[in-house]
């Protein structure tokens, strides 16, 4: 329970807050050049998943997240054993599924508004995200670290 208090909830008001912060001072069409060639803050509505895949299925992306929402929070309240990197990659899934599922609830779609452009092919620019998104990104290279220190931990063999 403690990492739904500490994490996911104060960076799902963080996510809450920046979009807000957005919605209020960022029009659509004026990005704000905060690095020059690197780093813009902008405004982008987006109706699908991940780099806009699946545009225009909101209401099967709300399914889709309520249905991991309970997964997530079944899992964090009904943990067996302390596993602090189980624990945070699911805190950290919450907090984004939470994040966007809210958006797409109040707005019919996720407000995306960090865009870096790391003038390389594949990411010339990257396409704009927003803290559940990273939430949700991290998330994943915490429950891949987690899944390797599990099988190194099951290869080592006990002291007696």
């Amino acid at each position: 329970m403690k990492y739904i208090f500490f994490l996911s909830l104060p960076l799902y008001a963080l996510d809450q807050l920046t979009k807000s912060c957005v919605l209020q001072f960022i029009k659509p069409d004026q990005p704000h050049i905060v690095i020059a060639g690197f780093f813009d803050l902008v405004n982008i509505i987006n109706t699908g998943a991940a780099f806009g895949s699946f545009k225009d299925n909101n209401t099967f992306f709300i399914a889709i997240s309520c249905l991991a929402l309970l997964f997530v929070v079944f899992l964090l309240v009904r943990r067996r054993t302390a596993d602090a990197w189980r624990d945070t990659s699911l805190a950290l899934l919450l907090a984004g599924v939470l994040g966007n599922l809210t958006d797409r609830l109040l707005y019919g779609h996720v407000v995306d508004f960090l865009l870096f452009d790391l003038h390389v092919p594949f990411a010339h620019p990257w396409p704009a995200f927003n803290v559940a998104d990273s939430c949700i990104s991290i998330a994943v290279v915490c429950f891949i670290i987690h899944s390797f220190r599990s099988k190194e931990a099951s290869r080592s063999p006990e002291i007696l």
